[in-house]
């Protein structure tokens, strides 16, 4: 392809030097330039690529794409002696992700794409999704926290939704493999940085929105807003015919928000109230969950191994996505059910012990709310719960975290997760602050130990017959970050060591 022929798409301020030289790759990151790449210069948060320019020639870049006309890294075209060939667009940033779409031939295009957004519930949700649609028949690829998978292969996950470069890449793998539809996690990052830009989605959905990320995000309207690209979105034209879709929760404060801005129709799906898709008569259990699920082809009975309120509505998100992929009811039954549980998501360990231990992803107040309440209702002794702050993180949820944990539990064991460059006991203090302003002593005890591996044997210390030990935060992931060092910690290998050292 032609440097000419992939900017085709873009509106052009300026364009300098022969841009029918060939072209192969493209990158934003000047360390990966090769011969044959397509520099784009972007002006990130902390890193303005322009000043990079003078690197990606010198490695041997074949064209540029740039944004700031006025940018000192420019000098570099003219002092390197080449004839680079350069175009200049308004926002570089959103060119990355047309550019890397159009590289990658629009995989897109040729995929049924279903994007999930949410602060709660996106992995949950995916890995529902893709379960039922398997049931159905299709063959599915999956992007999110967990990690990427295309067919049988899974590759460690880089972000929640990666960079554009990569995100086009990965589809077009996808496409490649034989894989006819793609459900993505779609972060709020991702969405506010454009890196889905050159993705056509044919189905969004919106799970619910409480306080994160604030440390990226002005304010809770600003995230909310991030949210709400992927939904706005959904009328951009593209290639495929077939008509877009939204998938809400009626529940969630903002969902009719959500409605009211998409553009394109949409089905709710509730527990309280009416709407497209709804639960009835719920039966909650730690050996799972049994509803009535109304829709609009109909009731029909639902059973799945997941457990908890918060994963009804999860699955609700599910059915719709399969019904609007034209899915029969028995497929949707028959993919939730096949669902043991889904990576570090209310994901229980178990080495012989006569108690309870679950690890979870929580890791914000709605979510640690959400997974204590349901330990509440379900519980046969006590609810013991070991959780932390991530370092560099939101601060302002600490205190709330710390409120939550302190209601809703019967003992308490704050410790540190992923504290990041930040001191883990200044993190442990203001996540302290919340446990006082809710604590009850004569109900609740609670205990400070900085080092996750000694909370989480504490907390497993403590157990006795019919408790629960929640051990929240990290969920599937194999990493703790201390400083700028990411050391290997499991969370579901430490409470298992630990009681297997109680019980043998």
């Amino acid at each position: 392809m032609t440097f000419a022929e992939l900017v085709e798409p873009l509106k052009l301020v300026e364009e300098h030097g022969n841009l029918r030289v060939e072209v192969s790759r493209l990158t934003d990151d000047s360390r990966f330039v090769k011969q044959g790449s397509v520099f784009v210069a972007v002006k990130g948060g902390r890193v303005d690529g322009h000043a990079f320019i003078g690197n990606a020639i010198s490695a041997g870049a074949s064209a540029l794409v740039v944004q700031d006309r006025g940018s000192p890294g420019l000098g570099a075209i003219a002092a390197s002696g080449r004839a680079v060939p350069t175009v200049r667009v308004e926002d570089s940033r959103r060119a990355l992700g047309l550019l890397a779409s159009r590289l990658s031939h629009e995989p897109s295009s040729r995929l049924s794409l279903i994007g999930v957004t949410g602060t709660n519930g996106k992995t949950t949700v995916t890995y529902l999704c893709k379960a039922i649609l398997e049931a159905g028949g299709r063959r599915v690829g999956i992007i999110g926290t967990v990690g990427y998978q295309i067919g049988s292969e899974w590759l460690a996950a880089s972000y929640t939704t990666p960079g554009a470069v990569e995100l086009q890449a990965l589809l077009a793998r996808m496409v490649d493999a034989g894989l006819d539809t793609a459900i993505m996690e779609v972060s709020s990052h991702a969405l506010a940085l454009d890196r889905t830009v050159g993705c056509e989605f044919d189905l969004a959905v919106y799970t619910n929105l409480t306080q994160d990320h604030l440390d990226f995000h002005a304010d809770m309207e600003d995230y909310f807003q991030a949210k709400m690209r992927l939904f706005t979105g959904l009328t951009m034209a593209g290639k495929k015919s077939r008509p877009k879709r939204a998938i809400v929760n009626a529940d969630d404060a903002r969902g009719h928000h959500v409605c009211g801005a998409t553009p394109v129709p949409v089905w709710t799906y509730s527990i309280q109230k009416q709407s497209d898709i709804r639960a009835e008569d719920i039966s909650l259990s730690l050996a799972g969950t049994r509803f009535t699920a109304v829709t609009p082809v109909g009731k029909f009975p639902v059973e799945a191994k997941l457990v908890g309120e918060h994963n009804v509505y999860n699955i609700l998100a599910a059915i719709g996505v399969g019904l609007q992929e034209g899915l029969s009811p028995d497929a949707i039954r028959g993919g939730i059910a096949a669902v043991e549980n889904v990576s570090g998501r209310f994901e229980r360990v178990h080495a012989g012990q006569n108690f309870t231990v679950l690890v979870d992803y929580a890791h914000t107040e709605d979510a640690l709310v959400r997974l204590l309440t349901t330990a509440q209702s379900l519980k046969a002794g006590r609810v013991i719960t070991v959780f932390g702050c991530g370092g560099d993180r939101d601060r302002g949820k600490r205190p709330r975290m710390g409120r939550a944990a302190a209601r809703l539990s019967d003992v308490v064991f704050l410790t540190s997760d992923n504290p990041r460059t930040e001191d883990p006991m200044t993190i442990m203090r203001q996540a302290e602050a919340g446990i006082h302003e809710a604590l009850d002593p004569s109900r609740v005890r609670y205990e400070m130990i900085a080092d996750r591996r000694l909370a989480i044997e504490a907390a497993i210390g403590e157990a006795k017959a019919g408790d629960m030990v929640l051990i929240a935060g990290k969920g599937h992931e194999d990493y703790q970050i201390i400083g700028t060092n990411r050391v290997h910690f499991d969370d579901r290998e430490v409470a298992r060591a630990a009681i297997q050292k109680l019980v043998h």
